[in-house]
């Protein structure tokens, strides 16, 4: 069954990201670094195999193929890559350039797309619960910033710090959609992964970052589990320590924030956010609460006291103190 070979294989890189610390490390043919301030994407097509990369489909530079799952790729690796560079100055994921490298048709109806250390991996979907994992910005954002973690703050990726890692993520990859479509916060709809499901089953997008639980309710999923305060946190042992299902409660912070302040979130609030994850006094194990205390104190030190008070007041309303 397909969801069954999909649950084999993400158990696999579970745990290939659960041990992964440091930066990125492509292997040899994937290393040369593109020139400041461009990209240097390649799109391959690994032919519902799982052997990686797979045959180069497209390059940089090079026109559409007409393979809609090739093209979304590559479109939406450029779109990160711009984000990144033109929002705050970082020149891909590593900030030194390096190239960016996706995998198409991976595996039989693969239901998941992921970051592997050094590339990104997209399956089709199975067609009956998802469709293919190309279609979404934010999940191709949520997921190449995995490696904008593991390159400045490394969280540790169980429990809490887990739980951080994922709703970066999640946070960084709804902004990459909304500067794509020029969205402010308030015009935003802070779901990730709208369209991936099929019309077969009852949900908008695997995640609301704005009201988390809230996005799926269906007879063969269930409902989405997230909370979005901490009376309702989930000490669990499954999912690396809930690290999936707590991040709503940050997911929810930075909502709450971003459009207190409006405009694009990416000049306020998502400036918090990266400067903090870029800051040095971010341990790899930090909790929600040292998290939230750092962004306070990084908004105070250089964002001014209105973006203060509306990430402190953020924080507090779903029950993190700061």
């Amino acid at each position: 069954m397909p969801a069954v070979k999909t649950l084999i294989i993400d158990q696999q890189h579970v745990g290939l990201r659960a041990h992964q610390t440091g930066a990125p490390r492509p292997s040899v043919a994937m290393q040369q670094a593109a020139p400041e301030g461009t990209p240097r994407r390649s799109v391959h097509d690994a032919g519902n195999s799982t052997t990686l990369p797979g045959k180069l489909a497209r390059a940089e530079g090079a026109p559409p193929t007409g393979d809609a799952a090739v093209d979304e790729a590559y479109d939406h690796l450029g779109d990160t890559y711009r984000f990144y560079r033109e929002a705050y100055g970082r020149d891909s994921i590593d900030g030194k350039g390096l190239p960016l490298v996706g995998s198409v048709h991976y595996g039989e109806d693969y239901d998941n797309a992921f970051w592997n250390g050094a590339q990104m991996v997209f399956g089709d979907g199975d067609g009956v619960v998802f469709n293919r994992f190309t279609l979404a910005a934010d999940v191709i954002g949520h997921e190449l910033t995995h490696g904008v973690i593991d390159a400045e703050a490394a969280l540790v990726y169980r429990g809490q710090s887990g739980a951080l890692n994922e709703s970066l993520c999640d946070v960084f990859g709804s902004m990459v959609k909304q500067y794509a479509l020029g969205q402010t916060a308030r015009q935003a709809d802070w779901l990730i992964g709208a369209g991936l499901f099929t019309s077969r089953v009852k949900a908008r997008a695997l995640r609301s970052m704005a009201e988390p639980g809230t996005a799926y309710d269906d007879p063969a999923l269930g409902k989405d589990p997230q909370p979005a305060h901490m009376d309702g946190y989930v000490e669990t042992t499954d999912d690396n320590g809930g690290v999936h299902i707590n991040s709503g409660i940050p997911n929810r912070a930075f909502y709450l924030a971003a459009t207190a302040l409006d405009g694009h979130a990416w000049t306020s609030a998502g400036r918090v956010w990266y400067d903090t994850l870029c800051d040095r006094r971010l341990d790899k194990n930090a909790d929600f609460s040292a998290f939230a205390r750092l962004t306070v104190d990084v908004a105070g030190a250089g964002h001014g006291a209105a973006v203060q008070q509306a990430v402190a007041r953020a924080w507090a309303a779903v029950g993190v103190p700061t």
